[in-house]
């Protein structure tokens, strides 16, 4: 599986445990994770936001069919592995993850806080993590 997180900076303990949860599921040929411009950080909360693009494994199968009634044609039609509701009820069974937060049929959303007082502070700060799972690129038909 090709992973790619050249355009994230790191940030986002949730995220990285999305990815190594991704890593481990089959029917996954590629990953790539991006910080999202939402990205804010302020005296009293961080706001992170992260993006990950899926590409599913594709299966190349021949059917054929008849064209005006009698003539055999053979095309090439091509089968995912695995679908973004598949992935959500997927990455559900894992107690650390959950189900989404939110989902639709071209998104898995997640949304996760907490609040972070750092060694010999009174006051700490609200961190706020918001991951969007989308799949990279539809196989055409």
């Amino acid at each position: 599986m090709e992973v790619d997180a050249t355009r994230w900076s790191g940030e986002g303990t949730f995220t990285q445990l999305l990815l190594d949860s991704l890593r481990g599921l089959s029917g996954l040929e590629a990953i790539r994770v991006e910080d999202a411009p939402a990205t804010r950080s302020e005296a009293s909360y961080n706001f992170i936001s992260n993006e990950i693009f899926v590409r599913f494994l594709v299966r190349r199968r021949r059917e054929v069919s008849r064209r005006f009634g009698f003539l055999p044609v053979t095309r090439s039609v091509a089968d995912t592995t695995m679908t973004l509701a598949n992935l959500g009820a997927a990455l559900g069974e894992f107690p650390e993850i959950g189900p989404a937060d939110y989902s639709d049929a071209g998104m898995l959303q997640y949304l996760r806080s907490e609040h972070i007082v750092a060694p010999y502070q009174t006051r700490g700060y609200k961190l706020v993590e918001l991951v969007r799972i989308y799949e990279a690129d539809a196989v055409p038909g």
